[in-house]
């Protein structure tokens, strides 16, 4: 989850540009020579929440005010193929490095980036933040770079859907792919440093959804067209889980599809879901860290009218192989001043749902949130 898309023009650039003579304006981006170009961006989501029976008492409305996400971006091209890409992201409560990817680009059809970045996943995964739907839309398990056990004795698997490792990815006319290797989790239970393989393919049926490398979108808000895609992903890592005395394997996948069409009226209707299953194979009869067995899916219904308002109801359920089912319904309504670049939300969720797996708290919340990018 958490991606990056292209980026716009900053403030900072207004500096840099004064403190420099030699580049040179140039569509939004600082113009080194003919080939050689940076561009730089950021990106903002906070919100409010009042959360049903989580104050310290127990029974009282609880009111948070959360900084979601906050980012850096640095794009940049250094030759007609080979450009970078460096992003950070506040993590918790601290700032790190996001992403940090050479990209080698000769051709739509085949491109190779090399360093830390998004492993192919499903449409969520891939939209991140910024390009979801709902407010709320990590409320299913996520893959091992989005787990994240990090809880020493079975190392980590990256963080914010990132890890470290290399991605072929293209497109062949509608046909999509992208096909990752990767570090995946460390620690005593890879004693074969077993890699993680990660990958996605899409199928646009209709008109094709128009995206850098293999990030997606959730909605477009009818700027795209009439889009019906079909994706499938999987990742698998031998010897990733468990300890050393005790280890396992990963396997999951998803499918996801997206439909929107604008319909004569001028309001868009938007249909997103998933299903996803994970299996995680260990000796012991419940595994010792934390990562989701099961099964789960979502379903989210919008409508925009007249460009601004986009109502939507989206539906979670989470059954996992041992333990309780949970499940989630958020009713929202996203107000649309300029796409993904200036919205705001207004939300009501229900359920114990979350992004685990497993059964949380089971709580009402109302929330508001804004989302800016340049």
């Amino acid at each position: 989850m958490h991606k990056r898309r292209t980026i716009p023009q900053s403030l900072l650039i207004g500096s840099l540009l004064v403190a420099s003579a030699s580049p040179l304006w140039a569509g939004g981006k600082i113009k080194i020579d003919d080939t050689r170009w940076i561009s730089i961006g950021a990106g903002l989501r906070t919100s409010a929440a009042s959360v049903s029976d989580a104050a310290p008492d127990g029974s009282s409305r609880a009111s948070n005010f959360n900084l979601e996400s906050a980012r850096l971006y640095i794009a940049g091209q250094v030759s007609d193929q080979f450009k970078l890409y460096f992003g950070t992201e506040k993590m918790f409560g601290d700032y790190g490095v996001l992403d940090a990817i050479v990209q080698y680009e000769p051709s739509k059809k085949f491109n190779i980036w090399m360093g830390r970045m998004l492993t192919p996943a499903d449409r969520i995964e891939m939209n991140g933040p910024f390009y979801g739907l709902s407010w709320n839309q990590y409320t299913v398990p996520l893959y091992p770079s989005d787990n994240d056990p990090a809880n020493g004795a079975n190392g980590r698997a990256g963080t914010y859907g990132r890890d470290e490792g290399v991605t072929v990815w293209g497109s062949l006319n509608k046909f999509q792919y992208a096909i990752g290797v990767f570090n995946g989790i460390s620690g005593p239970a890879n004693q074969s440093d077993a890699p993680l393989f990660a990958v996605r393919f899409a199928y646009n049926f209709l008109d094709k959804e128009a995206n850098p490398a293999y990030y997606t979108s959730s909605t477009y808000f009818g700027t795209a067209g009439n889009i019906l895609t079909l994706g499938v992903s999987a990742q698998y890592q031998d010897d990733g889980y468990g300890t050393a005395t005790d280890s396992g394997s990963f396997t999951g996948y998803a499918i996801d599809g997206l439909f929107e069409k604008p319909l004569s009226n001028g309001g868009t209707i938007t249909v997103e879901g998933e299903y996803k299953s994970f299996d995680v194979s260990t000796q012991a009869a419940t595994p010792n860290f934390a990562m989701f067995d099961g099964d789960a899916y979502f379903l989210t219904v919008a409508y925009l009218i007249s460009g601004r308002h986009q109502p939507y109801i989206r539906v979670t359920n989470n059954d996992p192989t041992n333990g309780d089912s949970s499940d989630l319904t958020e009713i929202g309504m996203n107000y649309v001043i300029s796409g993904h670049n200036l919205r705001l939300n207004l939300n009501y969720t229900t359920g114990d749902a979350n992004a685990s797996g497993e059964k949380g708290a089971d709580v009402d919340t109302i929330s508001f949130g804004m989302q800016v990018q340049l």
